[in-house]
């Protein structure tokens, strides 16, 4: 058997060794990287997660908002319906008729907020607009071909977006078929913009599309996306857009993505050019409510992706950092062999400690997001409990109009019978050349007409939503609302007394004429058995609240009653007179301005609610 030299089986030791080490080298290499992309996967996905579900919640709030605000106007084209001097303008046509229809336009254009205002005859014509005064007026234009003229000519409600044909300018078109005796005799339209949404979204640096049911953006927090397609159109689908100049003359271009991946749970990842520089971003979409439109959130990755970059260095350093503790820590195991008993002991006690730590902070960290969980479906129930109160004011209010709306028609029917009279006798007075009979009776007619407006402009004010902040007047309060119950005070012959002080009250206008109406309808409801009729309204100041009494000389609530008053849908009057809400909604609108609605029982009969309001604050300097 041959041995080695001595110097030839010294390196052998030394090339073994120095192997083991380049493999070892490697293997923590290998190790260092693999943990940092498993930290970049693992913070990718979870920051995506957290994205996705921010993005809900903002998609959600915003989808909110876009279909409020093309639902608010939908009432104005059918309010034409109400003034008689459109559907005689309809029938019967004069330059007279044309230039007080125009001049009624416009001021209704201008009380709300629209872009425009305007009257078809049954061939698609404009005959009265509101901005017949302007160069670039719709008076006599053929918009027979729109989309909006030809729903509303069978009955239905149309609705189109689109970019006018005069003017250019884009808009949202709400029209309405004016009846007649239950046949269609033309069509009225309100235009309206909503670019005031785009104004938000970049207020709040929000990136944001709504696209229609053709696949074109139309609203863009980015204005250079607007009118571009989300998706290819063929020829027969562009020529069918061209032709109906529902987007004008626009190109219709198709929205270039770099780049477009599926994440699952309708997710996509997409990659936008701008200016030669690609950005990332999460596309959520949803559908809108009512419309065939729908909205796209585009929430960017670049910070996601950093932090997701970052928590992958900090692993791969924390890694790295670990492997070169075990391979000191191994050295020094070696070096100091014969402690390793002690040594053992000493490392299985901190082995069980930080067990015991990491257990602990699990549990912590558990509580941590029940908590946050908690926190979150608390905040969303409160919402959605808020939200559903906003509903019940408002059906609270719809169920007041609808109890009154017969009276509202008796008592707008005795003008429009005057109307129609006066109307024909200043004709003939004209024609006999009587000028003074014919000017009173223009006199007499102007001050009917201004008296229907004010019916119907407190009906309007009163059905409007409101907010939960403001300040009111007790007194403008109470005159609208006794304005409202007008018709029914004067059929019931009840006496109103007015026995306070105006006073300024921390709660919106709105709620505070919905709580005194409630209140007196009940009262006036009370007093249907009695013959001699009064209701009392005082009001008495106090340091920080105002307390105003309503109360009648009824026969006063049943004992057995009384326990229920404020009890939501509880009712002692027929299910076709009242739905049991108007205490519990006043209750509830008195307690969220920071008041109180409560009643009590006089002994000489009827019963009187006290309604507590606080005062405004008072502005800090």
């Amino acid at each position: 058997m041959q041995c080695l030299p001595a110097s030839t089986h010294a390196d052998l030791i030394v090339k073994t060794r120095l192997l083991r080490h380049l493999s070892l080298a490697c293997l923590l290499l290998l190790l260092v990287l693999g943990s940092g992309y498993a930290a970049y996967l693992l913070s990718d996905r979870s920051g995506i997660q957290t994205l996705a579900e921010s993005g809900e919640r903002q998609l959600e709030l915003n989808a909110r908002a876009v279909e409020s605000e093309i639902t608010k106007y939908t009432y104005l084209p059918s309010l034409l319906e109400l003034e008689g001097n459109v559907s005689r303008l309809l029938q019967f046509p004069t330059a007279y008729r044309r230039h007080h229809v125009n001049q009624y336009l416009a001021g209704l254009n201008q009380r709300s907020g629209s872009l425009a205002i305007y009257v078809l005859d049954l061939d698609g014509r404009v005959i009265a607009t509101s901005n017949w005064d302007r160069a670039d007026s719709y008076l006599g234009e053929d918009l027979s071909f729109r989309a909006y003229y030809q729903d509303a000519v069978q009955g239905k409600a149309g609705r189109f977006y689109g970019i006018g044909s005069t003017t250019g300018e884009a808009g949202y078109y709400l029209s309405h078929g004016l009846r007649e005796d239950g046949k269609v005799i033309g069509v009225a339209v309100v235009k309206v913009r909503l670019d005031t949404l785009e104004e938000r979204w970049q207020r709040a640096h929000l990136e944001a599309y709504v696209s229609d049911e053709n696949g074109i953006i139309i609203l863009s927090s980015k204005p250079e996306r607007r009118l571009k397609a989300v998706q290819a159109l063929d020829d027969a689908s562009r020529e069918r857009l061209a032709r109906s100049l529902q987007y004008h003359w626009a190109a219709l271009e198709e929205l270039q993505f770099a780049g477009r991946e599926a994440l699952g749970d309708g997710l996509e990842q997409i990659s936008l050019d701008h200016d030669g520089s690609i950005t990332r971003y999460l596309l959520q979409t949803r559908p809108l409510v009512d419309t065939p439109w729908h909205l796209t959130l585009l929430s960017p990755l670049q910070e996601q992706r950093s932090a997701a970059l970052l928590n992958a260095l900090l692993a791969a350093v924390a890694c790295a950092l670990l492997a070169f503790l075990l391979i000191a820590w191994n050295e020094r195991r070696k070096v100091i062999a014969t402690r390793l008993a002690a040594r053992e002991a000493l490392q299985a006690a901190n082995d069980e400690l930080e067990r015991k730590i990491t257990e602990r902070t699990a549990d912590l960290q558990a509580s941590n997001a029940r908590l946050l969980a908690e926190v979150s479906e608390r905040e969303q129930a409160e919402t959605t409990l808020r939200q559903a109160q906003d509903e019940l004011v408002q059906a609270g209010k719809l169920a007041v109009i609808g109890q009154m709306s017969t009276s509202i028609a008796h008592e707008l029917n005795q003008p429009l019978a005057a109307l129609r009279t006066l109307s024909a006798n200043t004709v003939r007075f004209l024609q006999r050349g009587a000028l003074d009979v014919a000017s009173s009776n223009l006199q007499n007619i102007a001050e009917l007409v201004d008296r229907m407006g004010k019916i119907t402009a407190s009906l309007r004010a009163f059905a409007r939503r409101a907010g939960d902040q403001g300040e009111a007047s007790l007194q403008q309060a109470v005159d609208a609302a006794l304005l409202l119950l007008h018709p029914r005070l004067q059929r019931t012959r009840v006496k109103i007394h007015q026995e306070f002080a105006e006073a300024r009250l921390a709660i919106e206008q709105i709620r505070l004429e919905q709580i005194l109406v409630n209140l007196i309808s009940n009262a006036v409801d009370a007093l249907q058995a009695q013959g001699d009729r009064h209701i009392w309204l005082s009001g008495n100041a106090e340091a920080e609240h105002y307390l105003l009494e309503i109360r009648d000389n009824g026969p006063g609530i049943a004992p057995e009653t009384r326990a229920h008053l404020f009890e939501p849908f509880f009712t002692t009057k027929p299910g076709e007179q009242g739905l049991g809400l108007g205490l519990t909604l006043s209750a509830s609108l008195a307690a969220a301005a920071g008041g109180s609605l409560t009643v009590r029982h006089p002994e000489e009969g009827g019963t009187a609610f006290v309604l507590s309001l606080p005062y405004p604050r008072e502005p800090q300097a």
